[in-house]
């Protein structure tokens, strides 16, 4: 219940998101629905131990508020006891979320980014927008004076091209056209077509100046975006470990890497420190009136987790500190939190 719950939270924060992919980029039910399994396959790793916690804190809480907990103690169960079910879901939940998060996830993640980006591709030009330089087209920094976003037409073009940075291009042109095409064999292509303009290029202190009638920019190629490199979220655990030992590695790549490692490793060892942090939040008061704020607690636990965890990461980031430290700092903590819980559960 606790995966349906945060799933639905988290897709309600998505859901403007997916509303552009149909209203901007024209998108189909079909592929609407397959961004959204992938979205929730990415996310996952996130939801099981946040739902580890809910329902820990759930049941437990129902057990003391109606004296369960007293019961059972008169029986002679003691803290061990009330703690082994709670541990055992968490190792559970533990195994599947190392499995998802280093295999699972990040397949979806890249069919996702794959998906979007040909969504994208379909409709080249609503990324750009009347009077506003883009930076995000392809490579390219794009200015329009006029944009028709339906017929994909441009009026008084500035482009700046620095995909080649040894000969970065300035382009000028009066208009432009975006074309799509369809090979035979269901290849797809995009260009951008300008007239009427001049070329500026810079090159070993040299300056040369083209000036055209008809020019065509190349945007994408499927076959080509097919090869694309991943992203750090897309890297399965063969991925990473691949990539930390190149010899070449740069050291703010070779950092992002190892966030990532460490990352996946803490949000699934946080598993257990739930399930503790669960049983000492959920026993702690024997008021009626908590059964019901589990998912509260909840929620405030892990808004509390992720803020001090984006703040420990972006000190590793910036290499203020170690990167294994940083990220396991938030664990440690709430560990030390959970269990001082349990010292203060009622004999």
């Amino acid at each position: 219940m606790g995966v349906f719950v945060f799933v639905f939270v988290i897709l309600m924060f998505q859901s403007f998101r997916l509303m552009e992919y149909v209203i901007v980029h024209g998108a189909k039910t079909e592929a609407i629905f397959s961004i959204l399994g992938f979205l929730i396959i990415s996310f996952l790793p996130i939801v099981l131990p946040v739902s580890l916690l809910f329902s820990v804190l759930l049941t437990y809480g129902r057990l003391s508020a109606d004296s369960e907990v007293v019961a059972l103690q008169s029986l002679g169960l003691n803290l061990k006891h009330l703690l082994l079910p709670a541990l055992l879901l968490g190792g559970m939940t533990f195994l599947f979320s190392v499995e998802i998060g280093f295999h699972l996830a990040p397949w979806g993640n890249r069919k996702m980014e794959v998906l979007i980006h040909r969504l994208g591709e379909s409709k080249p030009g609503v990324t750009i927008r009347e009077g506003v330089f883009s930076e995000g087209f392809f490579n390219l920094v794009v200015y329009a004076n006029k944009v028709d976003s339906k017929k994909g037409k441009l009026k008084k073009i500035f482009i700046y091209d620095e995909r080649n940075p040894k000969t970065p291009l300035t382009i000028i042109a009066k208009e432009g056209q975006l074309v799509n095409e369809e090979e035979a064999h269901g290849n797809k292509k995009a260009f951008l077509r300008l007239m009427d303009g001049n070329i500026h290029r810079t090159n070993d202190q040299m300056y040369t100046k083209i000036d055209f009638a008809q020019y065509d920019i190349a945007l994408f190629d499927n076959i080509k975006y097919t090869n694309k490199r991943k992203t750090n979220l897309s890297y399965n655990l063969n991925d990473i470990n691949t990539e930390l030992k190149k010899p070449d590695l740069s050291i703010k790549k070779r950092r992002s890497l190892l966030i990532e490692y460490h990352r996946r490793w803490a949000i699934s060892f946080a598993c257990f420190i739930f399930a503790i942090l669960g049983v000492g939040l959920g026993t702690t008061s024997n008021k009626r009136s908590n059964k019901s704020n589990g998912f509260v607690i909840s929620i405030g636990v892990i808004i509390v987790y992720w803020v001090l965890y984006a703040g420990l990461e972006n000190l590793a980031r910036n290499g203020t500190l170690p990167v294994g430290a940083a990220i396991w700092s938030v664990d440690l903590l709430f560990l030390i939190f959970g269990l001082y819980t349990l010292r203060q559960r009622p004999a």
